[in-house]
């Protein structure tokens, strides 16, 4: 692996001690108001500063990475899941069955932008932080599924997966036993990615107003609360932007660190 995924390791381990430990960490209640410190500065009381509702900005940001990681985690478990399961059947029956999943089911999700579409089932759903989730694995799903039905698509034409057919095995102990364990580290980047995306577009739909409601320190919403003081006081907005741009970068990096781990090609060169 590079210098930059283990980078992206440090930042993401930091993100994640944030998340368990965040009533040790946070030095304030972080739906705490006091409005006469509104728009404090950074100092040594408040890290990051006071919001327009003197709320501590560094609390919030803090208990903000427990969303973020629940959303991530969740949205990629229930996508990766059902995705698996999908490409698996698409790629390993073939025929009418993968024409069906993959020609028809497959195009019909890739036919929107997945913002819009998330913004569509989020508004339809209602806010929240089960249906954000619900509307996210609905539209998350599909890129694992493809990744997995290629890579079945790829093994089940192996040697060894050809034997066991021979020797009588089922399809369902090929598919379990031989052709998933063979099938899966692609899954483990898209994985690493997926939570990228998946912390991303909880931050821009809370910012749109479709997420966390408040007061729930979601990073998308403290953003939208600081747009309009940016000017004036800039440490409301640039805090919780640069918490979600170093872990949305430290996955991403974690990502391509694992890509060329486990590309034998690119590891060589």
């Amino acid at each position: 692996m590079n210098r930059l995924s283990y980078i992206g390791i440090a930042i993401a381990a930091v993100v994640v001690i944030s998340a368990i430990f965040a009533q040790f960490i946070a030095t304030h209640d972080p739906t705490a108001q006091d409005l006469a410190r509104r728009f404090l500065s950074p100092s040594d009381e408040h890290w990051f500063g006071t919001d327009g509702l003197g709320r501590d900005v560094f609390s919030r940001v803090v208990y903000g990475t427990r969303i973020s990681l629940q959303v991530g985690i969740t949205v990629v478990l229930v996508s990766g899941v059902i995705g698996i399961i999908i490409g698996a059947i698409a790629g390993f029956y073939g025929g009418w069955v993968d024409k069906i999943l993959s020609g028809y089911l497959f195009n019909v999700f890739l036919a929107f932008p997945g913002l819009l579409l998330a913004i569509a089932l989020v508004a339809f759903l209602g806010a929240g932080l089960g249906k954000l989730i619900l509307a996210l694995c609905i539209i998350g799903w599909v890129g694992y599924a493809r990744v997995m039905r290629g890579q079945v698509l790829k093994v089940r034409e192996y040697d060894f997966v050809v034997a066991a057919r021979a020797l009588g095995a089922g399809n369902m102990r090929i598919l379990f036993t031989h052709i998933l364990p063979n099938a899966i580290q692609p899954l483990i980047v898209q994985a690493s990615l997926g939570m990228a995306g998946a912390v991303l577009s909880e931050a821009s739909l809370s910012f749109l107003g479709l997420g966390i409601p408040p007061p729930a320190p979601s990073w998308g919403t403290m953003i939208e609360e600081a747009r309009n003081y940016f000017s004036t006081f800039p440490h409301t907005l640039f805090f919780p932007g640069a918490a979600i741009a170093l872990t949305v970068l430290a996955f991403n990096f974690i990502g391509d660190g694992l890509r060329e781990y486990l590309d034998p090609k690119q590891r060589a060169r």
